[in-house]
């Protein structure tokens, strides 16, 4: 199904956004956009997101933006600058000849300048907690869409339950079409046929134009369709294989017809199922 949902959160220092946009997929297909400082994460959002996702193709967006600078001087981070001294003095006593922290290396270490920023740990921990977020708005869209889109299918269900009732009570009409048409052909022919005979030949011809299995299992079918759809949950993957056996039915029956009405019904029938099919497409 498709969707979109979007969180946001000001962070000391910045912003933080997660969006989740997805399109029709037949499996789950889940790309993100991270920052670089946030690829590290990916492994984390990817399982928090297939654990509510099964069908989709899914991108996440992360954008982290930097708040505008204050026009005011940066300050030393006292405390951190004498931890860094105390360590790098630590290090020098082990290895000797390696090389002292410049002034430029303690100025680019992370939270030096200025008490606000952020330490990596709590962007990725915010990152999780909106992602998380911004997936529960996405769900709860995608059941609203799911809402409507059930309400498409089951008036399309109602309408092929309809012709299918309709087509019962045309069998007998159709032999009784074919037996005065063999009689008249014969008439015709000036050709002498015992009733026996004709008989027999309506019994085979009734055979071949019989769809009351067709039709029993298209009315088994709805049943099917009526009771997915009542139960909830993940039920694209059932549904797109009923469309399957629905197309089946009404194919065979198309071959069977016995007159333009059941020939009608049979084009009737592959138009509704399609036209389910496509909104089926929709639904995870």
């Amino acid at each position: 199904m498709t969707g979109y949902a979007a969180a946001a959160r000001e962070l000391p220092g910045g912003a933080l956004t997660v969006e989740i946009r997805a399109v029709n997929n037949r499996y789950l297909d889940i790309q993100f956009r991270l920052p670089e400082e946030l690829r590290a994460i990916e492994p984390a959002l990817r399982e928090v997101l297939a654990a509510k996702l099964t069908r989709g193709k899914i991108e996440c967006r992360v954008a982290l933006y930097a708040a505008a600078a204050a026009p005011v001087a940066p300050e030393l981070n006292a405390a951190l600058l004498h931890q860094l001294a105390a360590l790098n003095a630590e290090v020098l006593k082990v290895f000797p000849q390696a090389g002292s922290l410049r002034a430029a290396d303690v100025l680019r270490w992370p939270g030096m300048l200025g008490a606000d920023t952020l330490s990596a740990d709590a962007v990725r921990a915010a990152c999780r907690e909106l992602t998380a977020a911004a997936l529960e708005d996405f769900m709860a869209a995608r059941a609203r869409e799911g809402a409507k889109l059930k309400d498409a299918i089951l008036q399309h269900a109602s309408a092929i339950e309809a012709r299918v009732a309709g087509l019962a009570p045309r069998m007998p009409a159709a032999i009784t079409a074919f037996q005065e048409k063999l009689n008249q052909r014969l008439r015709d022919a000036q050709i002498n046929a015992d009733d026996e005979r004709i008989r027999q030949e309506v019994v085979l011809y009734a055979g071949k134009i019989d769809v009351d299995e067709e039709l029993t299992r298209l009315k088994a079918h709805m049943g099917e369709l009526r009771r997915i759809l009542a139960k909830g949950g993940a039920a694209g993957k059932r549904l797109d294989f009923l469309m399957q056996e629905l197309n089946r039915e009404a194919n065979t029956l198309g071959s069977k017809a016995a007159d333009i009405e059941i020939t009608q019904a049979s084009m009737d029938l592959k138009l509704l199922i399609e036209q389910m099919r496509e909104q089926i497409q929709n639904i995870e």
